[in-house]
């Protein structure tokens, strides 16, 4: 399979293994997330709300696109990504794995609602930096900005969410005349159907928009591992024609030959040159070549490498207001780059089925122990109807918003941060239990140097058995 070495699919399976793994523990995470206010306003039975999350997790996964998944993938230095060394591979996304799982599942076990994406982001991050600490590492070992992006996305959206659902519970109270959606719900009894659907409808939004984005978060995992451990294989869309980028590469150059070195600084002038010799690697790929067949797959690999770092170092180059292009030209470009990377930012099918299932089984499986937390512990009465729909409403927009933006939410984060604002909402800052808060708090807090360090450190240890 693949041409691999018989231990080599073997450790290639138990990546995909644990990427799965990771996807599993993820869904019971946060599987609270969309069930929680359901179960706690008698809307839907447990088993029931745990089975309907679990279905539209699996058709938010299916139907979500790559881009949250791609941004995954490229907050890793690029020269990582283009290491044809598997077993570099195998120590990078081992590490990554390894990481996250042990901070999910430990969190998990003491019923903290903790982050699944901070987890991944962290352990990824920590990879990218320990790269750096290697001997010939890159100095510029994370995508920062990139990783600026993300963290931004991740910091703001627990203070939206705390503060949305504050101006929503106002609003409710202001102009819902139904003092029956402000009370406590009855232990057995469920809401009036109005209101019980509202909840239902909010718990399938967060449902579907969680496996939109969590979902591509594994995806974008899985495509790491099989990128790092299968690149030749795996470096190109197998359903795109690799001779059909040479228009974009043709239009790219004419671009980069307007530039007039003398113009230039010393760091253009070097970038300049990289650029150029990038389009000149692609160009001699594709030199003579009249069909897809007579690419080698090897070539694939290269192209694949050049086109990310091209993409890498003509960016910086063209973003520069230094260089004199005009608006045309660098609208040409970016159309240019943006066809070339579609061959490189792509999931295969099988890749987003994996993880919509290994999400959706997990979804249905461990689930109490942070339904619990949420549903009694964040404040101290019991979780309201208009606090459960006002919560799960503002996670649902807020994490559909986040997806389409191509960027990662963390669900857990942002809907326990609603559930504190509805309390807030109900009775004043009085009304949260502050050791809970503190814990949440905490483990937001410690997620990303925890697991920065924990997957850093692994991986260093990894790679100084493969070297």
């Amino acid at each position: 399979m693949f041409g691999l070495e018989p231990h080599v699919l073997l450790l290639l399976i138990l990546c995909l293994v644990a990427a799965c793994a990771f996807e599993f523990v993820n869904g019971f995470h946060d599987t609270a997330n969309a069930v929680a206010t359901v179960i706690y306003t008698n809307s839907l039975r447990p088993w029931v709300a745990v089975v309907w999350s679990a279905f539209w997790n699996f058709i938010g996964v299916l139907t979500g696109g790559i881009a949250v998944a791609m941004g995954i993938v490229y907050l890793l230095p690029v020269e990582s990504l283009v290491d044809q060394n598997v077993y570099h591979g195998i120590a990078m996304v081992g590490a990554l794995i390894i990481a996250a799982i042990i901070w999910n599942v430990g969190t998990w076990y003491y019923g903290l609602p903790s982050s699944s994406s901070h987890a991944l982001i962290g352990s990824i991050l920590g990879v990218g930096i320990a790269f750096s600490l290697l001997p010939g590492g890159q100095n510029a070992a994370v995508n920062w900005s990139k990783a600026g992006e993300t963290g931004i996305a991740l910091l703001v959206g627990p203070l939206l969410g705390f503060s949305l659902t504050i101006g929503l519970m106002f609003l409710l109270k202001r102009f819902v005349r139904s003092k029956a959606i402000f009370k406590e719900p009855h232990k057995r009894k469920p809401p009036p159907i109005w209101i019980r659907l509202i909840l239902i409808s909010t718990c399938t939004l967060v449902s579907f928009f969680h496996g939109s984005n969590d979902g591509q978060k594994g995806v974008g995992l899985i495509m790491l591992i099989l990128i790092g451990i299968v690149p030749v294989h795996f470096a190109l869309n197998h359903n795109l024609n690799p001779l059909d980028m040479r228009d974009s590469l043709g239009r790219v150059e004419q671009v980069m030959q307007k530039l007039n070195t003398t113009e230039l600084s010393a760091a253009d002038r070097k970038l300049l040159t990289e650029v150029q010799a990038q389009t000149a690697t692609l160009d001699q790929i594709f030199a003579g070549k009249t069909n897809v067949k007579q690419l080698p797959e090897q070539a694939r690999f290269e192209i694949r490498k050049a086109i990310l770092l091209l993409y890498n170092r003509a960016k910086k180059l063209v973003a520069s207001e230094r260089i004199p292009l005009s608006a045309a030209d660098r609208k040409t470009y970016e159309d240019s780059i943006a066809q070339m990377r579609t061959f490189t930012d792509y999931a295969p099918w099988q890749v987003s089925l994996m993880v919509a299932v290994s999400l959706g089984l997990g979804t249905m499986i461990g689930w109490q122990r942070i339904v619990k937390t949420i549903g009694e512990r964040i404040g101290k009465e019991h979780l309201t109807y208009a606090q459960g729909a006002s919560s799960e409403l503002v996670a649902a927009v807020m994490i559909g918003a986040t997806t389409g933006y191509g960027l990662p939410s963390s669900t857990t984060h942002v809907l326990s941060s609603a559930i504190a604002g509805s309390m807030v909402a109900n009775r004043g800052i009085k009304n949260l239990n502050p050791q809970m808060v503190r814990n949440i708090a905490l483990a937001w807090v410690l997620t990303l140097p925890v697991t920065m360090a924990l997957s850093g450190g692994l991986f260093l240890l990894f790679r100084a058995f493969v070297d």
